[in-house]
């Protein structure tokens, strides 16, 4: 009997070639997106599982409040007391983990390299984290100072064709050089982690007291800041806890953790104002964050790596199943309206002894069958768009559909389930008839409206009209945080690190830069724009009507030396910047923001220049305030800030060069540079280009989101395509008659369409509270952000009208245009 039926289904899709085709065709288009977009979200769903111990591992947040207890900052890094300390106070901690990142620049032999990933480890790293080990012994891989363990691309990089281990490397700290001894060579983390070590070396390492001797505090660095220096937030500490214990339960120790260990020290250095009744936790707070959540569920002040968002993923599985739904409309739309051509087919088999039941399964059959071939298509379009996907997120898909015994399953599941879905209420419905009306001719079927196809059309359209006014919308959020003036020049600056050599012979270096004209500018400072502002001494105390008074402002603070304001343009809103020419600016000057103004409470600009100002261990005055400018990104607003002359700061160096002659002094700085700093390799980026990073993921993932919502369309007019077509083909007799009795060819045209003109108004209609309710929560994410204009929905809405006036005056034209003579002779 199921060969009987897969016969009589092969037979109709034959006979139907054009329906079928679209019916095919629509349905492997909706499923190719669902694959394409079901292998992005698995990928991205699982980030850092390959750890076996993924579930026990947790990452150590550092939160900081405001004096009104608001969030200031949180980030994923903490200061470096806090792991060892963790593994002290409580038993349930099994392991605990410091990392820190670091480039580390490399000497081997004559050859100088740049690690920008390389990071200092402990020696338990690999008791944590599944590293795969290629050469050397994990236990004692970090054990000891100054080893270093390579990538297995690093190790080639450095000694092809040889065993690295044993050999050693040259490590240049500012002006010394120290041999690192090779105890390892792993595999590289796969693309799904949340961090990707370039090269580890030991952090016991950094306990030797004369590595970082010069660059600042003492304290800060060696033996004695690892155990005590609380300032230092820029370790990765993860914690190792037993099977299936209760992270919150020691999460919600934490307060009480950071009172006993870290109380006495905050009150010592002055951070708790009230030291009666200020508590830590009313200023800072640890937190404890699942590993698997890090990529996905975490957009924190400072990551390891730029992550992923848990938003757009549901955005896209919501996309999926969209474009599958509009997929399975079509084919219910067509099969109800066909159902004509198959009522009397229904009634010879009722005649002839066929029950309701077996017209259901044949009718079922044919739905899973079309499916099946659906699905089959689907994958392979899926295969050809795969490599085009990964190349456009940058990301690796290695998906394979026989790798684990469930993929198979489910795919089969997946043609099961939507070709039952789409079949049901056609076999149903074809399968009702009664056996007297239909060989009668009793049954008004196919061209007649009916009502579940009207609510499925307007279900398909208003989910199209939706993706497409949501496109447009995507569309200006990225355009305008791309085109918004930021308040300082971004063009042709070239953003470099600055090595301590260099930073104490500076002026000769800039000296020499500006011989040649093509160099405008050159200036240092702790953080470039695009960065994040993550340094503070807290709040300031100001002079308010006559008195100093503490500030409730948190400020973030930023380096700068005498020439960073003309490097990157910015305005003074009043007052003067940095000179030369005032002996005690590098000690008592302070340039802040408008933004900063204003919250302090001076009334404008003009009336904070002179006034007295103390920030941190420093008491001085303001000389200048700068107009608003957008250091971080858009998704930011512009923070308090506070900026001061500090050598000790410089980590950063920003050259303007001349746009018409940028080849050329691009050429010079890289001259100049190999002159001060022989060997050292010349690693530059443009600021233009990091600023433009900054919303990469936004623009691709948006661009990927235009894709989908064109396919959604294409889907949608395919149906209508064929609904219009069958329409017409049932009508032609009626439009025959009407051409005899004087209508025109647009008059049908006319006719015909106003149907679907009105479920296609009806849709418009529907889509609007849907697209502002999801766009304002998306948008909810940006700081700086476009309002959402009426005439949006008008111009998107004509165009989705006009799209599917086209597609269904296609069909009905080529029918208008027949001949009645043709269509009525037989009447």
């Amino acid at each position: 009997m199921l060969k009987n039926y897969l016969l009589i289904a092969f037979r109709n899709l034959w006979k139907n070639k054009v329906y079928s085709l679209i019916n095919i065709l629509g349905l492997a288009t909706g499923l190719c997106c669902c694959i394409l977009i079901t292998i992005f979200t698995v990928h991205e769903l699982s980030y850092d599982r390959f750890h076996s111990k993924a579930d026990r591992i947790y990452r150590v947040t550092r939160e900081f409040l405001n004096p009104e207890g608001a969030v200031d900052l949180h980030l994923g890094h903490v200061a470096p007391p806090v792991g060892p300390l963790l593994k002290e106070e409580f038993p349930e901690v099994e392991e605990s983990l410091r990392m820190i990142n670091t480039t580390a620049l490399l000497k081997i032999r004559d050859r100088y390299f740049v690690e920008e990933d390389g990071y200092f480890a402990e020696k338990n790293l690999f008791k944590v984290f599944d590293f795969q080990v290629l050469k050397g012994d994990a236990d004692e891989m970090l054990k000891k100072p100054f080893c270093i363990a390579l990538t297995e691309e690093l190790a080639q990089k450095y000694f092809p064709e040889e065993n690295p281990i044993g050999k050693t490397l040259q490590w240049i700290v500012l002006n010394h050089q120290y041999s690192l001894k090779i105890t390892g060579v792993y595999k590289a983390l796969p693309e799904q982690s949340h961090f990707h070590p370039s090269c580890l070396i030991s952090l016991v390492t950094m306990e030797n007291p004369n590595i970082y001797q010069g660059s600042a505090d003492p304290k800060f660095w060696g033996k004695e800041g690892l155990r005590k220096n609380w300032s230092n937030n820029s370790f990765l500490t993860y914690v190792l806890l037993p099977e299936k214990h209760d992270a919150k339960a020691l999460e919600a120790k934490l307060p009480d953790f950071m009172e006993k260990t870290f109380g006495s020290f905050a009150r010592s250095q002055g951070w708790i104002n009230d030291k009666e009744t200020q508590k830590v936790s009313d200023f800072t707070n640890l937190y404890l964050q699942k590993l698997t959540d890090i990529h996905l569920h975490s957009n924190l002040d400072s990551e390891a790596e730029t992550n992923g968002n848990i938003l757009y993923v549901y955005i896209f599985a919501l996309v999926g199943l969209f474009i599958l739904a509009i997929a399975s409309i079509n084919f219910i739309n067509l099969a109800t309206a066909r159902s004509a051509n198959r009522a009397k087919e229904v009634g010879i088999r009722k005649v002839v002894g066929a029950y309701r039941g077996h017209l259901i399964i044949q009718f079922l059959s044919e739905s899973i069958l079309i499916t099946g071939i659906a699905m089959i298509l689907g994958i392979c379009l899926a295969e050809v768009f795969k490599p085009l996907l990964s190349s456009f997120l940058g990301k690796s898909f290695n998906f394979d559909y026989f790798t684990h015994w469930y993929v198979p399953l489910l795919i089969l599941l997946v043609v099961l389930v939507v070709g039952a879905l789409a079949g049901f209420y056609p076999a149903i419905y074809l399968s009702s008839f009664v056996p007297v009306k239909v060989l009668k001719g009793k049954i008004a079927t196919g061209a007649k409206r009916s009502t579940l196809r009207t609510i499925l059309v307007v279900t398909q359209f208003t989910i199209s009209i939706v993706l497409m006014i949501s496109t447009v919308l995507i569309y200006q959020q990225l355009s305008f945080m791309k085109n918004k003036e930021l308040g300082f020049n971004k063009n042709y600056i070239i953003n470099l690190p600055l090595p301590r050599p260099l930073n104490e012979k500076f002026e000769s270096f800039r000296n020499e830069l500006k011989k040649m004209p093509a160099v405008k500018e050159a200036g240092r400072s702790s953080r470039i724009p695009s960065g994040r502002l993550l340094d503070s001494f807290g709040s300031a105390r100001a002079e308010l009507k006559d008195s100093l008074i503490e500030s409730p402002v948190i400020l973030k603070v930023v380096g700068i030396d005498h020439h960073f304001v003309d490097t990157y343009g910015i305005k003074l809103a009043a007052g003067r910047n940095f000179s030369k020419e005032f002996g005690k600016d590098d000690s008592t000057a302070f340039i802040i923001n408008a933004t900063a103004c204003k919250q302090i409470g001076w009334a404008n600009p003009k009336e904070a220049i002179g006034k007295r100002f103390n920030y941190g261990d420093r008491p001085g005055q303001v000389i200048g305030v700068l107009e608003d400018f957008n250091f971080e990104s858009m998704h930011e607003e512009v923070k308090p800030m506070v900026m001061m002359l500090s050598e000790q700061f410089y980590r950063e160096l920003s050259v303007k060069l001349e746009g018409s002659n940028f080849k050329q002094g691009l050429n010079h700085l890289e001259e100049t540079w190999a002159k001060f700093l022989p060997g050292v390799p010349f690693d530059y980026e443009f600021l233009d280009q990091n600023i433009a990073r900054l919303y990469a993921q936004e623009q691709r993932e948006g661009a990927l989101f235009f894709s989908f919502s064109g396919l959604a369309i294409f889907i949608a007019c395919l149906g209508l395509f064929g609904l219009a077509s069958f329409i017409a083909e049932q009508r032609t007799k009626e439009i025959g008659i009407r051409k005899v009795l004087g209508a025109s060819v647009l008059n049908i045209i006319q006719l015909i369409s106003s149907d679907f003109i009105k479920l296609i108004l009806i849709a418009n209609l529907m889509a609007v509270p849907i697209v502002l309710y999801a766009m304002n929560e998306w948008l909810q994410d940006f700081a700086y952000r476009i309002s959402i204009h009426f005439m949006v929905f008008v111009l998107t809405g004509l165009l989705a009208l006009m799209i599917a006036l086209i597609t269904v005056s296609i069909q009905i034209m080529r029918v208008a245009t027949i001949n009645p003579v043709h269509t009525l002779r037989n009447e």
